[in-house]
């Protein structure tokens, strides 16, 4: 690499089945969970491991682990587990709670616009 620097962590995405193969066709494998609880076990394994320093969970899969992993995940600095939306069927969320829930993940308090 340029300048000496090694890259030592990698990419990992936890996602729906149906999601991991638009990842596969991009050169990107997906740890496939069905709901929560896969989610919550895949999630587990890989905070375990000393190589994964992103990981991608698919928002649904991310909103329905257990409130305690979610609290460990957002407060370790590596891996950085990073929600991000899956396919959607029907209207997409309104940007005033898209943006209701980014500060209740950054300040820790749901807050309410008026």
């Amino acid at each position: 690499m340029p300048g000496g620097v090694t890259v030592t962590h990698t990419l990992r995405v936890v996602c729906r089945p149906s999601t991991c193969q638009g990842f596969a066709l991009a050169g990107v494998h997906g740890l496939a969970a069905a709901d929560g609880t896969e989610a919550a076990a895949v999630l587990r394994e890989l905070i375990g491991q000393p190589g994964p320093g992103v990981i991608f969970v698919e928002d649904a899969l991310y909103h329905a682990l257990p409130e305690a992993l979610r609290d460990t995940l957002e407060h370790r600095a590596v891996p950085v587990v990073i929600p991000f939306p899956g396919p959607r069927s029907g209207a997409p969320p309104s940007i005033e709670s898209e943006l209701v829930e980014m500060l209740r993940q950054a300040i820790g308090h749901r807050v309410r616009l008026r």
